[in-house]
């Protein structure tokens, strides 16, 4: 196989970053996309302008605005065990949590014991 070209090596990182942003930060799919090796990708991160560009892209974050979107989506559709999820998780100040109470109906003694031990002092 050639030697990649700067050039080459330059437009693929290019289209790695675009990739890795879509796929949420998938590194293997993103190196696949792109006809790469893990161990490629490993290399490029060593770079740091590369590096800066991937921890700019954000996608865990991105990946996080999608699945909220689908939540969105489910709610507004009536789907009961969506609209519970939502209000456990952001209506927590509202009152909307599970709370398990336990009752207590017996007598429980223990024996609690001290023990006080004192260090020798050092001479």
């Amino acid at each position: 196989m050639e030697k990649e070209t700067k050039r080459g090596t330059i437009f693929k990182k290019k289209a790695f970053i675009d990739v890795y942003e879509k796929v949420y930060g998938n590194v293997s799919l993103s190196c696949r996309s792109v006809g790469i090796n893990r161990s490629t990708y490993y290399r490029w991160v060593k770079d740091e302008a590369f590096k800066e560009q991937l921890e700019d892209t954000k996608p865990k974050e991105a990946y996080i605005d999608f699945v909220e979107s689908k939540l969105v989506e489910r709610i507004n559709a009536g789907d009961t065990t969506a609209i519970i999820f939502a209000l456990k998780t952001i209506g927590k100040k509202r009152g909307y949590v599970e709370r398990q109470e336990i009752a207590h109906s017996s007598n429980v003694e223990t024996d609690v014991t001290f023990e006080i031990h004192e260090r020798k002092k050092e001479a």
